[in-house]
């Protein structure tokens, strides 16, 4: 058993900002903190992103607090970048991620401590900031007739390039920016590519400014702080209306229809009887926030969601979640990480016994 002040579980984007704040605020990595992560290499969830995502086609990445990513080639793949400068960071700040280390869970320890169990032991904790992301839920909706479906089903977070799909009727499910990123590279090299989304897409015309960004915030701010699971970032913002986006609508690719009633053995197929052919189909239908190991604190609300005030777990003030709901984006993740560790420091200092 090993105690710590903090335990920080992720080391994406959320969790080295924060671990950047708690060695800023004068925390000592593994004396005062740890920072666990079950990824093999530093990089949070970008390692882990298709070869021909390059990094001048990730939208918004915002650097870390402390360093600038600068200079970074649009052509090279986003892993790449993304992963090299993450790594670069936590040598910079010296700030001893340990991995790979699966948190399996967090439980109530003896005075008011928490118990972080893990692959390489168990640490106890007087505060948590769970940073784990969403890359190890990806989402994928059941629909009648799926288990006798012939072809290749696959996520996004298995997508590995378009070539694999050379020769192919491919059949995208989801209106997100991997669904449509997804159908733009992929139809030059399939047969036939069809796109199907539960709501029909919103294009956003213009920048994106402050006053809209401040907006798409508050709407997600508003359903965590009611204790419900946060929704996708592009229902709140809707789609950037670029000139790939402009040409793929030119083009037919981006021609939407409304979601399939049911998979067939070789295809999908609508209740008015329409069927199109597939041998694969695509599923760009999100994740969801990877918090099963918190499960025995019980933090979920009825809604499904856990209610959050902040970064702070309205059920459990030692819990932060920082990159959940409003702070989600990269440039949300490093405002939260400096407000979780501002939170916790003054309930650290709270708890502290006073001596005699």
């Amino acid at each position: 058993m090993r105690e710590v002040e903090v335990v920080v579980t992720g080391a994406g984007q959320a969790g080295l900002s924060s671990a950047y704040h708690l060695r800023r605020s004068g925390f000592e990595p593994e004396r005062d903190f740890v920072v666990l992560d079950r990824s093999p290499a530093p990089g949070g969830a970008w390692q882990f992103r298709w070869p021909s995502l390059t990094y001048g086609k990730v939208h918004g990445m915002h650097s870390l607090p402390g360093m600038e990513l600068t200079d970074a080639d649009p052509a090279r793949p986003s892993a790449e970048v993304i992963g090299e400068y993450f790594d670069r960071y936590e040598r910079a700040f010296d700030l001893r991620v340990r991995r790979p280390v699966a948190v399996r869970a967090v439980r109530e320890g003896d005075g008011g401590r928490l118990l972080v169990e893990t692959s390489a032991g168990t640490w106890s904790t007087r505060a948590l900031i769970n940073a784990t992301g969403t890359w190890d839920q990806p989402f994928l909706p059941r629909y009648p007739g799926q288990e006798g479906f012939r072809g290749h089903q696959l996520h996004t977070a298995q997508y590995a390039g378009p070539e694999e799909f050379a020769g192919q009727r491919v059949v995208v499910v989801g209106g997100g920016a991997s669904g449509t990123q997804h159908l733009l590279e992929l139809a030059p090299y399939a047969a036939a590519t069809t796109w199907v989304t539960r709501r029909p897409p919103v294009f956003r015309e213009g920048p994106f400014d402050a006053d809209a960004g401040r907006a798409a915030v508050a709407l997600v701010e508003e359903r965590v702080r009611q204790g419900l699971p946060p929704r996708s970032v592009v229902s709140v913002t809707g789609l950037p209306l670029n000139d790939a986006i402009r040409k793929g609508l030119a083009d037919g690719v981006l021609d939407r229809l409304p979601m399939f009633d049911r998979i067939t053995p070789d295809g999908v197929e609508w209740r008015d009887g329409r069927h199109v052919e597939a041998d694969v189909i695509l599923w760009a239908t999100g994740f969801r926030a990877a918090l099963g190991h918190l499960a025995p604190l019980r933090l979920r609300e009825p809604g499904g969601g856990i209610r959050v005030e902040g970064t702070r777990a309205v059920a459990d003030p030692r819990i932060h979640l920082v990159g959940y709901g409003p702070s989600a984006s990269t440039i949300g993740a490093n405002r939260a990480g400096r407000a979780a560790v501002r939170d916790i420091r003054r309930l650290l200092a709270e708890d502290r016994p006073v001596a005699a």
